[in-house]
């Protein structure tokens, strides 16, 4: 399960990032008209997308991805609520923004920290 949930976080981050610079999709900064953008922002998305198929791939821990991402993007979450604009004056936010990273930091520590793994659970199971 915390590898196709890598597939699916690393398809959509990637899909994220590039969306970011499309003309239309992406106007006055903003992300299908709600999410604020940047160049950077869309470049964190990116890598965060290419990271998580790169787990998913088994190139390394999909779990150690997830607690890492969910520890930076928990971060993230904090700053951006108490600076409002911005996450330490590199990247632009807003309030959908932040609300979205609380989301998806609460979504990745709960796959790298909580998910219980599935060979463990079958294991775990009496024999008959």
């Amino acid at each position: 399960m915390i590898q196709t949930l890598a597939w699916v976080f690393g398809g959509v981050f990637t899909l994220v990032g590039i969306l970011g610079f499309v003309p239309g999709i992406t106007t006055d900064g903003h992300l299908l008209g709600i999410f604020g953008v940047d160049t950077l922002h869309n470049m964190i998305h990116l890598v965060s997308g290419l990271a998580a198929l790169a787990a998913a791939w088994g190139m390394w821990s999909a779990r150690l991805y997830f607690q890492v991402f969910g520890v930076v993007y928990g971060l993230v979450t904090v700053v951006g609520f108490l600076q409002g604009d911005t996450v330490l004056g590199l990247i632009g936010v807003n309030m959908a923004d932040n609300v979205l990273h609380l989301v998806i930091a609460a979504v990745a520590l709960y796959a790298g920290f909580g998910m219980k793994d599935e060979k463990m659970s079958m294991s775990a199971q009496p024999a008959m």
